[in-house]
């Protein structure tokens, strides 16, 4: 499996130099490891490429895969052909993404340019523009995908787009990204920031909510910042989450007893494959505690979606069992413990049959 990564953007065109490069060092110590920037917004491109050439210098310095986004017209004005990269190349970019497409044989050809290029597509569409790349024979390993963002509130793709979208480019074995908003970030490559995610649903949501979405959904390798500048604390939030397993918030009940404690933040949670529609049902703790007392608490009010529960004293062998509510229900032999944090009830979507998930305090 491909290593997910964490990425910032940033616009040379619209901000401070200095500025950039102390995003760019503080996201390095948070583990952020690609930086996208964008020359589509660029009236005058020979007067900025100097500009360019320092900061993407300073970010491959301190470890960043840099993904240049460039369009035809990019190509005209620059003089650069369709069959020399060396511009690029000399510019310190790793990957260029274009955000509009040629023919297909053409991107096909660029994924062979002798300066090993990552030519990065836009997998926002759902076309055969892939399949007529690939048809060309192209150089697979050198052929990303990554998704747009939008900067118009309302206009981010739909939930059920973005999966038939990514599913076309990662069933392919292809390297994909996509982003996630800042919800303090104020520049962009635009004059209208309502926010810059790829998925209409996650603008607005706290970041790290945004980034662990995209990730759950097996579809996405990279998760880049939209818009600049974010906070320190979305750096620190999106930094400290698992990349690869189902994390979630949870806010205890003021009665939680120690074992409950234990059960939901010690213990291995993953949902039983013999899956139910009322509720996710984590197993393993009822047998390790089975001989702990569990008085009954909080059991006397419906549960409703994302409470998280625990059997108590009257529920028999299910005894210290942990389960996520997924439909409301009620039941006293079951104490509610806590809730999965509101912002984070979206993420319930995705604890399927067998899926690891664990409780972050």
């Amino acid at each position: 499996m491909t290593m997910r990564q964490l990425g910032v953007s940033i616009y040379p065109n619209s901000s401070d130099e200095k500025t950039d490069e102390q995003y760019l060092t503080k996201a390095e110590g948070f583990g952020f490891r690609r930086v996208f920037m964008s020359m589509l917004e660029a009236k005058n491109v020979s007067e900025t490429i100097n500009k360019f050439k320092r900061i993407i210098q300073f970010a491959n310095n301190h470890g960043f895969q840099v993904t240049l986004d460039v369009a035809p017209r990019i190509f005209k004005a620059l003089g650069v052909s369709y069959t020399d990269l060396n511009f690029f190349k000399e510019l310190g970019v790793s990957v260029l993404r274009l955000d509009q497409g040629f023919d297909g044989i053409t991107e096909a050809n660029l994924s062979y340019n002798p300066e090993g290029i990552i030519i990065e597509l836009n997998m926002s569409n759902n076309t055969g523009y892939l399949a007529n790349i690939l048809s060309y024979q192209a150089n697979e390993p050198f052929i990303y995908g990554c998704h747009n963002f939008y900067p118009q509130i309302g206009t981010g793709l739909s939930d059920d787009f973005f999966l038939v979208c990514s599913k076309s480019f990662k069933s392919k074995g292809i390297h994909t990204a996509a982003f996630v908003s800042s919800n303090v970030g104020t520049i962009g490559p635009w004059n209208v920031n309502d926010g810059l995610p790829t998925r209409e649903s996650d603008r607005g949501l706290p970041i790290d909510v945004q980034a662990k979405s995209l990730f759950m959904t097996g579809l996405i390798d990279d998760v880049i910042i939209g818009n600049a500048y974010a906070s320190d604390q979305e750096l620190e939030n999106l930094s400290k989450l698992n990349k690869y397993k189902l994390t979630l918030g949870v806010n205890f009940v003021a009665n939680i007893s120690e074992v409950e404690r234990k059960i939901v933040l010690s213990e291995p949670h993953y949902r039983r494959g013999d899956s139910n529609a009322l509720v996710a049902r984590s197993t393993m703790s009822r047998v390790k505690y089975r001989d702990v007392p569990n008085a009954p608490h909080d059991n006397t009010k419906e549960f409703q979606v994302g409470d998280i529960v625990v059997g108590n004293d009257d529920f028999g062998v299910y005894k210290n069992e942990l389960q996520l509510v997924l439909q409301p229900h009620s039941d006293v032999r079951k104490n509610k413990v806590g809730a999965i944090k509101s912002a984070e009830l979206p993420l319930l979507g995705y604890v399927y049959p067998w899926t690891k998930f664990e409780f972050v305090n």
